[in-house]
């Protein structure tokens, strides 16, 4: 797991949200959430667009167990999403800065990809 911050968390319920996090963002491509989360969620499927370019037997089993048995996540990075970004060499997603919560000055972003 790429993250050594811990966000207040034990390292099982980390590893969850960020995966959860991960399966928004697969799915929905476009999510919004607090900056610090955007940061973390980027570092975690970025790797995974990576891999998913060699659509081998081994890559796909090693994606569904980064994204905690979530098949249908890792078939729509191998499917749709790898392929799209075949010519790029990186920076899959994009963080953009949205506003301020007014309740609690939480920093928001919008995470997407490119």
């Amino acid at each position: 797991f790429p993250s050594h911050d811990k966000r207040g968390r034990e390292r099982d319920q980390r590893i969850a949200f960020i995966r959860s996090l991960a399966e928004a963002l697969i799915l929905k491509e476009r999510i919004l959430t607090t900056e610090a989360r955007a940061k973390e969620v980027k570092k975690f499927v970025e790797p995974l667009i990576t891999k998913g370019k060699k659509p081998t037997l081994a890559v796909r089993r090693t994606m569904i167990a980064a994204l905690g048995n979530r098949e249908r996540v890792a078939k729509k990075v191998i499917d749709v999403l790898s392929p799209r970004y075949m010519d790029r060499a990186g920076g899959y997603t994009r963080v953009t800065k949205v506003f301020k919560k007014a309740s609690d000055a939480r920093k928001h972003a919008l995470v997407e990809f490119v």
